[in-house]
């Protein structure tokens, strides 16, 4: 792939995953929180589901009930955002990879196993949160 062609797809991107994050930054606002900071609490044989903010409203936190919907969307939209950290991450180093081989030619560690490394512990990390978050969604929803 020519390098034009590269940036360019490295650049939508990294305007996708930022996009996702404010997006993702201001339903967080709008609804009070998200639902991984939240729960679901049985009344009277009903779910109830309550996001929560992490302490942006007061120092004690925000819990507000949403209708499940809107619990389920914020759950999912938090999914989304390690997939959209990984890609922007990956972008940003694919755009600096020739710098980053210029700048490691001689030493301990070269360029190319520097950037192998940083991409290798972004996809690691950023997948590892994401099954958590998956694993704990699943969690939630068998407990409603």
């Amino acid at each position: 792939m020519d390098r034009r062609r590269r940036n360019r797809i490295c650049t939508w991107l990294i305007v996708l995953g930022i996009s996702n994050f404010i997006v993702y930054a201001i339903i967080y606002a709008i609804i009070g929180g998200d639902a991984p900071n939240g729960y679901i609490k049985k009344i009277d044989g009903q779910s109830v589901y309550y996001v929560r903010g992490h302490f942006v409203h007061r120092a004690i936190g925000y819990e507000q009930d949403v209708p499940r919907w809107v619990w389920l969307y914020s759950y999912v939209h938090s999914i989304s955002i390690w997939p959209s950290i990984a890609a922007t991450l990956l972008a940003m180093l694919v755009m600096a990879r020739p710098h980053i081989m210029a700048t490691y030619q001689r030493g301990i560690i070269t360029g190319t196993t520097l950037v192998t490394v940083l991409a290798t512990v972004i996809v690691m990390v950023t997948s590892l949160i994401m099954v958590f978050f998956i694993k704990d969604f699943i969690q939630h929803l068998m407990q409603a």
